[in-house]
């Protein structure tokens, strides 16, 4: 991680145990924060301004989550997912950079002091989701070249991953076969289409794009490389 920090990245934080937020109370929730921060501090020597919650479990159940993130030095927030799964997502939140209210995730508050970077999705009748991980690992490289090519020109994009599925070795567990499904097809495509991904479109930390959209003061201003490898 101090690795990457010296290499331009920006370090956020994705909670300590990567529990979703939906097994924990505000205060389980809010020791995890704490734990999260301190330990990325003293790796980097800085504390992370965003976040992103495990399986994307911020919805209104636990929306209570955004008092603790304020609470803990946190700008923005990278969990909401428009779309609606068995897991995860708010399908009514808008698609664009917005504040949620604290009453109602799926609404924008302009003084809400966290900013909501939702993930990608591109709109087919349905909202439909190409952000990555496992999408980015089911979807034909044609189909992600044109999402992400026609989507960036109305609004911010988002591209994740995590490092075992670009990995060829990732040991392969003994799990039900559609878990297995969605645990491992497409990792030997996946670092292509991320390489391609690199080529096409522009990409940035998501703190650097919120600084130079107005989102983040001058003094919040990165130092960071401006394009994430």
């Amino acid at each position: 991680m101090k690795e990457i920090f010296d290499q331009g990245h920006e370090i956020a934080s994705h909670a300590f145990s990567h529990k979703s937020l939906h097994l924990l109370t505000k205060d389980e929730f809010e020791k995890e924060i704490k734990e999260s921060v301190t330990l990325l501090k003293s790796i980097t020597g800085e504390s992370p301004i965003g976040f992103r919650a495990p399986s994307f479990s911020i919805d209104n159940s636990t929306i209570w989550a955004f008092e603790v993130l304020e609470k803990y030095g946190f700008k923005y927030d990278a969990s909401v997912f428009p779309i609606k799964t068995m897991i995860y997502g708010v399908p009514n939140a808008p698609l664009n950079i917005y504040r949620p209210e604290k009453s109602d995730i799926a609404r924008h508050d302009p003084d809400g002091k966290i900013i909501e970077f939702p993930m990608t999705v591109i709109n087919m009748g349905i909202n439909f989701p190409i952000s990555g991980g496992f999408y980015l690992r089911l979807l034909p490289l044609w189909f992600l070249k044109f999402g992400y090519s026609n989507i960036s020109k109305k609004r911010p994009t988002i591209l994740y991953l995590h490092p075992w599925e670009t990995y060829l070795d990732t040991p392969r567990l003994k799990i039900p076969a559609l878990s297995k499904f969605e645990a491992y097809y497409g990792i030997n495509s996946s670092m292509n289409k991320f390489e391609e991904l690199l080529k096409t479109i522009r990409f940035s930390s998501i703190k650097q794009v919120l600084q130079n959209l107005g989102y983040l003061s001058d003094q919040e201003k990165p130092v960071y490389a401006e394009f994430y490898r």
